[in-house]
């Protein structure tokens, strides 16, 4: 079972997400373990603070190593050492890769920033795996933890009611290529209609037909990843040389 800690100022931001849908019924039945923390309950001063002014001046506020360091120092003596993720934009761009090496730990632990970011020496004085979302500024890194324990706990053993499901979505069969395009009943509607292939029972085409929308969406909405995949050799091809 995997153990995800969460450290955030903001607990009710995250906790209606975690109960819901796949991340709840994991936890129900026992193939994860979240805990939510609230930080502040480790200030010691009498206003409970979390942040300061910057030295050398500029706008906003910077979060205190104190009540981190506090934080995770406790997490870690009462359930042992954590794999230490810090959500920030200067961190690596979130990957399916990413995901599956941390599916593959014990324990998690993830930091939420607030305000203008935090104290350098949370970052010198603890090791972190640095994670962005991408290259944009949320108001903290709550949403960006929600995405990273979520595209983490979907790929335990028994999460997901089709374990193919993990398997032949974005990223994964191929790290390159995206989803190839998916239809259901009905066959018809308003004048638009599912492809004929998917409806022929020829398995061999319908695979070749999803390989061919995977790759030719690929190309048209992710160019970088196309080019990437050209670079680098599939799986298939370096079994198969």
């Amino acid at each position: 079972m995997l153990e995800v800690h969460l450290l955030t100022l903001f607990p009710e931001a995250v906790e209606g997400y975690l109960r819901a849908s796949i991340l709840g019924r994991a936890q129900a039945t026992a193939k994860v373990q979240v805990h939510v923390l609230d930080f502040r309950k480790f200030t010691t001063d009498k206003h409970r603070s979390v942040d300061d002014r910057p030295y050398g001046g500029g706008p906003g506020m910077v979060l205190k190593p104190e009540p981190i360091f506090a934080a995770v120092e406790e997490v870690e003596s009462r359930f042992g050492p954590c794999h230490r993720i810090l959500l920030t934009p200067s961190g690596e761009p979130f990957r399916q890769s990413h995901a599956q090496e941390f599916s593959r730990h014990r324990r998690l632990l993830l930091l939420c920033g607030r305000y203008e970011g935090f104290d350098e020496r949370i970052r010198q004085g603890l090791e972190w795996t640095e994670i962005s979302l991408g290259d944009f500024v949320l108001s903290g890194g709550e949403i960006p933890a929600l995405a990273v324990i979520d595209a983490t706990v979907r790929l335990l053993p028994g999460v997901l009611g089709d374990e193919a499901s993990a398997v032949h979505e974005s990223f994964c069969a191929d790290p390159h290529l995206l989803d190839h395009p998916h239809y259901t009943r009905p066959p018809e509607f308003r004048g638009m209609t599912v492809p004929e292939v998917l409806l022929s029972g020829d398995h061999g085409a319908v695979a070749r037909w999803r390989r061919g929308q995977a790759e030719s969406r690929t190309r048209d909405r992710r160019p970088d990843l196309y080019q990437r995949r050209l670079a680098e050799p599939s799986a298939d091809e370096t079994r198969n040389p």
